[in-house]
């Protein structure tokens, strides 16, 4: 596999899937706004990893330029201004892969929330703000950041939603590279108005039970 740049890899949902995939021997791009904080992130994994990870840290238009598989993994809030930032650093034909959620919170709010969007998800805006022939998958929503950044196989399915056969096999093989997860095909990109939901609803689930690490498992498909 190519390298991944996660946008947002210092966040706890970018840094514990950069955990992960550097652990499964992924070469993994950290992307941030502070290039000196995303090299911190970096060596923070590799210490925990072993020297032997392939794993750097640039700010977020190095690291872009520098895949051709990207995570945006930002606030909602955050989402259109860094795209329109970094439009000009893909590569052609790269894939995105969304795992922001419209969560309430970020415009003061609660997370147990969200916002509507015009487009319908925030995977299908980020779609609207990407130069042509980027394909773009929505995926990793509903996985706690709190088990990513863990030693514990994470019990968790991922749901992955796309119109695009080559983004959706990106996505599903990140996915099965971390221990415990099943990808799921969830069908078209617009699906993720579903798929982006539920994170507001695992939240309410962690804050009930006084757990961090909720998810979910779709029962009846073939292993």
């Amino acid at each position: 596999m190519n390298a991944v740049a996660i946008v947002g890899g210092t966040g706890p949902e970018g840094s514990g899937l950069a955990l992960r995939w550097a652990r499964a021997g992924v070469h993994v791009i950290i992307g941030s706004r502070d290039e000196s904080r995303a090299q911190k992130t970096a060596d923070a994994i590799r210490a925990r990893v072993g020297e032997n990870a392939n794993i750097e840290g640039h700010d977020n238009s190095a690291a872009v330029k520098a895949a051709d598989i990207i995570v945006l993994s930002v606030p909602f809030e955050a989402q259109v201004a860094t795209l329109k930032q970094l439009k000009d650093s893909f590569r052609p034909g790269a894939i995105l892969i969304c795992a922001t959620v419209p969560l309430a919170s970020g415009a003061g709010d609660r997370a147990t929330r969200t916002v509507g969007v015009w487009q319908g998800s925030a995977a299908e805006q980020a779609a609207e703000y990407l130069p042509e022939g980027i394909k773009v998958a929505g995926a990793f929503h509903n996985v706690s950041a709190t088990l990513l950044d863990s030693d514990h196989d994470v019990d968790c399915d991922v749901i992955i939603c796309s119109d695009a056969a080559e983004a959706k096999q990106a996505a599903g093989d990140l996915a099965r590279k971390i221990p415990g997860v099943r990808a799921v095909d969830g069908g078209k990109l617009e699906n993720c108005r579903i798929v982006e939901q539920i994170t507001a609803l695992l939240i309410t689930l962690n804050i009930r039970n006084k757990v961090k690490h909720a998810g979910i498992r779709i029962t009846g498909l073939p292993v």
